[in-house]
């Protein structure tokens, strides 16, 4: 970042309201970013070609936020019965971002639907719906039934990973809530952290030259009173303000 004196800028991707067509954004990640040093930008969610690559080149670092599922069709697959409700603008929209984010080797963050995201844009596959497709002699709340700002489960952290420098720990607890994740690991990609009953909960890819950086859990609701969720958003962050 040429911008001396300025706090990098960092763009979200938008939440969308399929129902009223209205783009939102929960403020957790919003006060994550501020609280690490950056200034958050929630993108438009339909910019055409020539916007959108303006937008690769004019943000720090991306941040691709949780929300619905990602449409089958994306991954190859017809759609399973307990798929959720998906936004076509959501997706068409990331999926071409990401390969501009890219091109441009920025610095770049996926959380919730972000990591899911991320994993289909470059090859991968996710499940569609785990508690009928990922079977588990003792299911795991990966759709918690208490506050996001408290755990509900762990996971193994990969040695030698960007996950192992943030976490510190081999072992982190953290919260949950989501019915799809990452199933088949995409080419380029490196697991570094999963769930009980070895679900890949984190991806990363080690070639990238900044960061990059794909978490199921949400530690936008955890960094206040989690190290390892604090140090996650303050490195990503720190990657944006060396563009």
């Amino acid at each position: 970042m040429n911008r001396n004196t300025c706090k990098p800028l960092i763009a979200l991707t938008p939440y969308h309201n399929t129902e009223k067509d209205e783009l939102y954004m929960r403020p957790a990640y919003l006060k994550a970013i501020r609280a690490a040093g950056g200034t958050p930008v929630i993108l438009p969610l339909e910019p055409d070609e020539t916007e959108l690559s303006h937008l690769a080149e004019a943000f720090d670092g991306f941040l691709f936020t949780g929300g619905p599922d990602v449409h089958p069709f994306f991954f190859g697959e017809e759609t399973q019965r307990h798929c959720g409700n998906v936004s076509l603008k959501r997706d068409h929209m990331e999926l071409a971002l990401l390969k501009l984010v890219m091109d441009a080797q920025k610095p770049l963050l996926g959380i919730c639907r972000g990591i899911q995201l991320l994993n289909i844009g470059l090859g991968g596959s996710i499940y569609q719906d785990l508690p009928s497709q990922f079977p588990e002699d003792f299911p795991v709340a990966h759709t918690q039934p208490f506050d996001y700002a408290i755990p509900s489960h762990t996971v193994t952290v990969t040695p030698g990973t960007l996950l192992a420098k943030l976490a510190g720990n081999d072992i982190l607890r953290v919260n949950s809530m989501h019915h799809q994740a990452v199933c088949k690991v995409a080419p380029g990609l490196t697991a570094s952290g999963h769930a009980p009953h070895r679900l890949v909960e984190c991806v990363e890819m080690p070639e990238y030259p900044t960061f990059f950086l794909g978490v199921q859990w949400h530690p936008e609701y955890l960094w206040e009173q989690d190290v390892a969720a604090k140090r996650l958003f303050a490195e990503f962050v720190r990657a944006a303000a060396d563009q």
